[in-house]
């Protein structure tokens, strides 16, 4: 799993916007950073929706600090999308339907009881301007979610 400096995987991905365009990471730490990659099991369930709306309720602190926030879910382009509108979130969601971040940042879980495999670990990762890991959180309960003033923090703490 990455740790707090190693440098990020880096990553091409599709990404929803409102449309459906493509996120590398490379090229988007180039426009600079820090960035906050939050990865949640998936969209339209309770706790990523409060999760993704408290991100967003938050947004403007992170922007201050000049700071981009990405979801990042196995969910398709169109069901994030989706998932954006009803929800009006105004950041960017990335979509991992096949599964490359999700084995790359080493975040994967199954929900085995409900037949759910290979869906997102509740985490989040601070990426600086350079492209390496300042903060790492992950959680083994898809129930917790983290602690956004740690979050921020941590983002001050990239710049």
């Amino acid at each position: 799993m990455p740790r707090t400096g190693d440098t990020a995987p880096d990553f091409t991905a599709p990404l929803a916007t409102g449309d459906v365009e493509s996120i590398t990471l490379s090229e988007r730490l180039e426009e600079g950073g820090p960035l906050v990659l939050a990865f949640f099991p998936g969209a339209f369930t309770g706790v990523c929706t409060a999760e993704m709306c408290t991100f967003e309720d938050r947004l403007a602190a992170f922007e201050d600090l000049q700071a981009a926030v990405y979801g990042v879910s196995v969910d398709s382009p169109f069901a994030l999308n989706a998932f954006r509108e009803e929800n009006d979130l105004s950041f960017d969601l990335i979509s991992d339907f096949e599964k490359e971040l999700i084995d790359e940042y080493d975040v994967r879980m199954d929900f085995e009881e409900l037949g759910v495999y290979g869906v997102a670990k509740r985490s989040v990762f601070v990426v600086d301007g350079d492209g390496e890991i300042t903060y790492a959180w992950v959680s083994d309960d898809a129930g917790v979610e983290p602690d956004y003033d740690e979050v921020e923090q941590a983002v001050e703490a990239a710049i």
